[in-house]
């Protein structure tokens, strides 16, 4: 079953319920174009915010593409903690790996970071760009996944400047982790689930030279946990993989 992502910024834009006919913002057009759907085919459309719908196409112009939700489907793929990666920006194409694999473990959001030590060294047009495109493969990575949440490419900051954007109240040490090389860090334990809400998990992890002594310090100052992922060294786009895997797990 094709599954589309079509974009609202504010939920009055598309009328989300059984019965409404949509038409479809361009990208997605074009992708059920490409696709060559035709009117009465079925497919799946979600919003990025957790609402799907089984849809049937009604009409196919050359760049317009009309189709009627007829059902709400239950997706229920979510990671019980809501996982934000703080990522030293690995070089070449790894981010855009880093992404995909990281949407379709469940992350909720991810924050590109500059630091000292990254290989990656981008002006702010490039970074916007950057963003832009990673933005584009989570949204891929969300519809052939089967998640009707799309997660959130942060704008890329510098690892100085982000301290100040964290959250103000104090966090509970073992939902702030620092991916750390130090031997004597301990193995991260899963965060106690909540009936009513999912924990928030921060996971930090540098660039291909990892954090520096002072970034890593400065991590434990904002409440982040020394934490350490076992006896061999992982890539920069491995390590937060591995700990989103981890949480996945039995989920």
């Amino acid at each position: 079953m094709i599954r589309l992502f079509v974009h609202t910024a504010a939920p009055q834009e598309a009328p989300w319920q059984a019965g409404a006919l949509l038409e479809l913002p361009s990208e997605a057009a074009r992708h059920a174009q490409v696709r060559r759907v035709q009117p009465g085919d079925a497919l799946h459309i979600f919003n990025g915010q957790g609402v799907e719908f089984v849809a049937t196409v009604t009409a196919m112009g050359r760049r317009d593409v009309q189709v009627q939700l007829i059902e709400r489907v239950a997706v229920e793929c979510e990671l019980p903690w809501s996982v934000t990666l703080a990522v030293g920006m690995p070089a070449n194409e790894r981010m855009d790996t880093l992404v995909e694999k990281a949407t379709e473990l469940g992350v909720a959001a991810i924050q590109p970071l500059q630091c000292e030590r990254s290989v990656l060294k981008l002006d702010a047009d490039r970074a916007q760009k950057k963003v832009q495109h990673w933005q584009a493969v989570a949204v891929a990575a969300s519809e052939q996944c089967g998640r009707a949440v799309v997660p959130q490419v942060r704008p890329v900051c510098s690892i100085k400047d982000w301290w100040t954007l964290l959250p103000s109240e104090p966090a509970n040490e073992a939902t702030r982790w620092v991916l750390s090389l130090d031997a004597q860090a301990p193995a991260p334990k899963r965060p106690v689930l909540q009936e009513r809400a999912r924990p928030a998990v921060w996971t930090l992890s540098g660039p291909e030279g990892g954090l520096t002594p002072d970034e890593e310090q400065m991590a434990v100052q904002a409440g982040f946990s020394r934490v350490h992922l076992g006896p061999r060294v992982l890539r920069a786009d491995t390590a937060p993989l591995a700990v989103l895997a981890w949480l996945g797990m039995g989920h």
